[in-house]
């Protein structure tokens, strides 16, 4: 037992080293995992805001309900099975084989986007439904078009529409089979921080294991942290 902590903190103290020293390698998977989760989380973000607050805006109530159903569907659907589905309409046999996507990062993102983007909707309307149901009514009154409407319904829900990118990051960054499916996980090509964690753990280089699960823990920590503070910056200009 003592040997095994023993070689647990050897491996700690020489992931620090790694972390510490900018290992190159690390460098590497890094900029990787945040060209591809970052992508993803803008491609989600753009599609499914607008959509999420039209559906919460303008949906009737019977219509809400079958949206729902289908969100969260999407919110509970299996990584791999997600991955499945992008490979195989990549794959040669598939519809958009031509792109030529396949184990590259533009599939990755795809795959990652899709991933996100029921959380991006789902979310964001229901923050866009708790706004107070009276704005609506009092800025058509005002003379406000449709858009003008939803953009202050959507910072009025600020909190909840954060929460959702929030959450639609950390799907994307978190995820292993379906980005291992469609990226091939190939060295300086396709490989994130979380297929090298898998990656190495199986290789039993538990040092470089733990500086990339650090990095990784790291990078969300920080991309949450901007999002709280752009959250509360946005709310004491609101205030003021």
């Amino acid at each position: 037992m003592k040997g095994s902590w023993d070689t647990i903190q050897t491996a700690f103290a020489e992931a620090l080293r790694l972390v510490a020293g900018l290992d190159p390698r690390l460098l590497e998977i890094l900029e990787m995992t945040l060209q591809v989760s970052l992508g993803a989380l803008f491609l989600a973000t753009l599609i499914g805001l607008p959509i999420g607050a039209l559906c919460g805006l303008e949906a009737g109530p019977r219509f809400r309900g079958l949206i729902r159903g289908f969100l969260y569907t999407g919110m509970g659907l299996p990584p791999v099975v997600v991955g499945l589905a992008v490979y195989l309409f990549l794959s040669r046999s598939g519809p958009l084989a031509d792109l030529g996507w396949l184990f590259t990062p533009a599939a990755m993102i795809a795959a990652q986007t899709l991933l996100a983007l029921p959380l991006v909707m789902g979310l964001t309307m229901a923050a866009v439904e708790a706004v107070d149901p009276a704005l609506k009514p009092q800025l058509v009154s005002l003379g406000a078009t449709r858009t003008q409407v939803a953009r202050w319904t959507l910072f009025e829900a600020r909190g909840g529409v954060l929460t959702a990118i929030a959450a639609a990051f950390g799907a994307a960054i978190s995820e292993v089979g379906a980005v291992m499916l469609v990226g091939g996980n190939i060295e300086g090509q396709t490989r994130v921080l979380t297929t090298a964690i898998v990656l190495e753990t199986r290789r039993g280089e538990f040092a470089l294991a733990m500086a990339l699960g650090l990095i990784l823990v790291s990078l969300t920590l920080v991309i949450n942290f901007l999002l709280v503070a752009f959250g509360e910056g946005g709310s004491l200009r609101g205030r003021g």
